[in-house]
């Protein structure tokens, strides 16, 4: 019988290859964008975000009980930064953007998506 560490099991953990469709929420509004969150080769994508000029950027992994936590920074050159969190359970992705101009959070949206 192998006998896995915690540490082996969260190198092992990636997201990559998939792939999430859902919504970007306003805080406070029940209808948003279309998106599509795409993990791969170590980078995250979000589709909406492409028409602002954000491009991909690493993302980190930590997996605990069942779900995997991810983070990521992507940056358009026009609107700043965009801090991206949230976890993957199953085929589920919750996750949270800040906007962030010049280091400062300037604006905060939801995005719920189911896996494709």
């Amino acid at each position: 019988m192998t006998t896995t560490t915690r540490r082996e099991e969260q190198i092992a953990v990636t997201l990559d290859g998939r792939r999430f469709e859902g919504i970007v929420l306003e805080r406070g509004k029940t209808a948003g964008d279309a998106d599509t969150l795409i993990f791969e080769g170590g980078r995250f994508r979000s589709t909406a975000c492409d028409r602002y000029g954000y491009g991909d950027g690493a993302y980190r992994v930590t997996a605990s009980d069942g779900r995997i936590a991810f983070e990521s920074l992507t940056e358009s050159e026009k609107y700043g930064q965009l801090r991206w969190h949230g976890t993957v359970c199953g085929p589920r992705l919750d996750g949270t953007l800040v906007m962030l101009r010049d280091g400062v959070a300037v604006g905060e949206k939801w995005i719920l998506a189911g896996e494709v």
